[in-house]
């Protein structure tokens, strides 16, 4: 009776079950897995929403691809980190998920095309493609002193199935940030292949190294996403946006596609359009918060970790998460469990991003520093070996 498109089971696996039995029995834990912004304590301006409510969001004049004020908020907010980009290339939708299953609408079949997707990197991918019905290749990225793409793996996996490659880039979870010649060479083979490249770069603004977002030419059609959500830490208002570059004939076809695509479903709310400049302006006070609070869990982790030789704190150029190499003396989800049974941590499982093989853990470095260090210290003394 059902659709494909979605899992046959949704049976939680292993670790959810004992996580949901620990909560319901009311153990307190710590967690370390906890990305949303608005639950960590960060202070939030309390007028920082007041634009919601502007009077001109009492009349509907829908504009498929977002009313021009908004992209223009948009325009100006990119160029903080080096992005130019008109206002015209601006295109609005509901969040980061929305716009790439928009632009799987716009570039690929179902039931037969593919986009390429990096791992490890957040599995919401998985999910994503297949509600549009589009099948997922992977290509790796390898870690060798920092995280590189493994362009042996995207040139065996790419085949004429093939509409897009997808890269994320500040990554999540590695936080590595791709370079120049890594964007460059994804964009030469797009162009050579016809392909398109989605550069996903909602971290952009949480730098934890002296890397910097890259700066891509335009020898292919390429998207590159951001939203609300990161960058003015507001994940309930539900905003994204895409900026389409590249060669003008293809930038030109693509816009004129995606509006009637954005027409079909006008899914961006009128409060949040009027509201995009007072919510940029607003959400620094809030993105400067969040940035010190990440770089000082960071620092704090690092610290803990010289006590513990036999754990890697792997370098991260920026974003939300750290990735921590432990011994490989037993499975990772045996590791997780045994955190959250005996010590009351919650961490990721390097398996749930697809990590090539044991043994790692991922933490968020968002939550409250005095819970972040306690959870960290507990998680050290268990992995260590």
């Amino acid at each position: 009776m059902f659709s494909s498109r979605a899992p046959g089971t949704l049976e939680p696996n292993h670790l959810t079950r004992v996580l949901r039995r620990l909560r319901e029995g009311g153990m307190p834990l710590l967690d370390l897995t906890v990305t949303n912004p608005t639950d960590v304590g960060i202070e939030y301006p309390s007028s920082i929403l007041d634009a919601l409510a502007d009077r001109r969001s009492l009349r509907y004049d829908p504009v498929p691809l977002g009313m021009l004020d908004a992209r223009e908020a948009i325009a100006r907010d990119c160029a903080r980190n080096g992005i130019k980009v008109a206002a015209e290339r601006v295109v609005l939708t509901s969040s980061t998920s929305e716009a790439y299953s928009v632009l799987f609408k716009l570039l690929c079949a179902p039931a037969g095309d593919a986009v390429m997707v990096p791992v490890p990197s957040y599995p919401l991918f998985e999910h994503l493609t297949s509600l549009d019905g589009v099948r997922s290749i992977p290509y790796r990225l390898e870690f060798h002193g920092r995280w590189g793409v493994d362009f042996d793996t995207l040139d065996d996996g790419w085949d004429d199935s093939v509409r897009a490659v997808l890269a994320v880039s500040p990554n999540n979870p590695t936080g590595s940030v791709l370079t120049d010649s890594e964007v460059n060479a994804l964009m030469q083979r797009c162009a050579k292949r016809d392909a398109a490249l989605i550069l996903d770069e909602v971290f952009v603004d949480y730098a934890l190294s002296d890397a910097r977002p890259s700066s891509p030419g335009r020898d292919c059609l390429t998207f590159r996403l951001g939203g609300l959500s990161k960058s003015a830490g507001l994940p309930q208002v539900k905003l994204g946006w895409i900026i389409v570059d590249g060669p003008e004939p293809l930038v030109r076809e693509a816009l004129e596609r995606l509006e009637w695509i954005c027409d079909t479903y006008l899914s961006v709310s009128t409060p949040v359009q009027h509201a995009v400049p007072a919510l940029l302006s607003a959400g620094a006070a809030v993105r400067a918060e969040i940035l010190d609070r990440i770089r000082t869990n960071d620092r704090e982790l690092r610290h803990i970790a010289k006590d513990y030789r036999s754990i890697e704190v792997l370098p991260v150029d920026a974003g939300w998460s750290s990735v921590l190499r432990v011994p490989s003396t037993r499975p990772e989800d045996e590791i997780a469990i045994e955190l959250l049974e005996r010590a009351g941590v919650v961490v990721h499982p390097g398996f749930f991003f697809d990590f090539p093989h044991e043994a790692f853990l991922v933490v968020s470095l968002l939550p409250q520093p005095a819970v972040f260090a306690k959870g960290i210290r507990r998680v050290m003394e268990l992995a260590h070996a």
